[in-house]
């Protein structure tokens, strides 16, 4: 049986006092289990394919236990699902707070409208290149801190699964996509995907060229969420301290801004064109 070793990402941010609280709920209970069917930690650890010093991680309410070590947990330890269905709430715990604020967010929105002046957007990255983005930034994030980015960025991607779709629009620069980020196998990836998501029914992508003589969008990033009952909120590096806001007058600001930045853009039908001609010379 091959036994997992420590690996970057599943540490628990001491900082997140819900995730701490969950993990260290979770941790009691396989820890008191354990101890009612009186198994050692090294034996239970042999059981669910796991090092000792991971189970008194995991139990001690240090690290976040996989699914697979979960199930495995319930089944050992005859939990009648109880342990597995645990993971529901660890699986959020996962990713960082903040980015699990602003997921909740995305998986409420009806409407989600982006401006991304220096990088790809989130919800748009593949893997590879959010994992060299967030990797390149400085002073350096340690790797766990890098894995349980990546992992919360793509999380959020399950945006573009979601029944009822919600209506996407993104206006990304020229000079961004010519930034060849993690190589230039990684790079066609991400611009492989560009165009996969660029096709879909419910998503406008666009791209501000580097030849326009008229640009509305130089103060920074732009983001708009709307939700079903007519609320809305939204953000901009150079409005408002860069702070959210739902505010309906800043909001009007915002929505004007970001409207003029896409009549300044490429069009859609540009914009693929444009992605598939730097696919064609990476």
């Amino acid at each position: 049986m091959t036994v997992e070793t420590d690996e970057a990402g599943w540490e628990v941010d001491p900082d997140d006092e819900w995730g701490v609280a969950v993990i260290t709920t979770v941790g009691r209970q396989l820890k008191l289990r354990r101890e009612a069917a009186g198994m050692r930690a090294g034996d239970f650890g042999v059981a669910v394919g796991y090092g000792e010093d991971l189970v008194y991680k995991v139990e001690g309410g240090k690290r976040i236990p996989r699914q697979e070590y979960l199930d495995r947990a319930d089944e050992v330890l005859g939990a009648g699902g109880l342990l597995a269905a645990a993971w529901e709430d660890v699986k959020k715990v996962r990713y960082p707070k903040k980015v699990r604020a602003l997921g909740k967010l995305e998986a409420q929105a009806v409407e989600i409208a982006v401006y991304q002046c220096n990088s790809v957007n989130g919800l748009l990255q593949t893997p590879d290149h959010a994992r060299a983005v967030i990797g390149a930034a400085q002073p350096p994030y340690s790797p766990d801190d890098v894995e349980r980015m990546v992992a919360a960025r793509l999380a959020r991607q399950s945006v573009f699964e979601r029944t009822p779709a919600p209506a996407l629009s993104f206006v990304l620069e020229e000079g961004v996509l010519r930034r060849p980020i993690g190589g230039t196998m990684a790079w066609r990836q991400q611009l492989e995907r560009l165009l996969e998501v660029g096709k879909l029914h419910n998503v406008v992508l666009q791209v501000m060229p580097t030849n326009c003589e008229t640009h509305s969008g130089t103060d920074g990033t732009i983001e708009l969420l709307k939700f079903a009952d007519g609320t809305a909120v939204g953000r901009a590096d150079g409005e408002f301290n860069g702070r959210p806001t739902s505010e309906p007058k800043h909001l009007r600001i915002l929505d004007l801004q970001y409207g003029t930045i896409r009549a300044q853009a490429l069009s859609p039908r540009e914009s693929l064109e444009f992605i598939e001609q730097l696919l064609g010379e990476t």
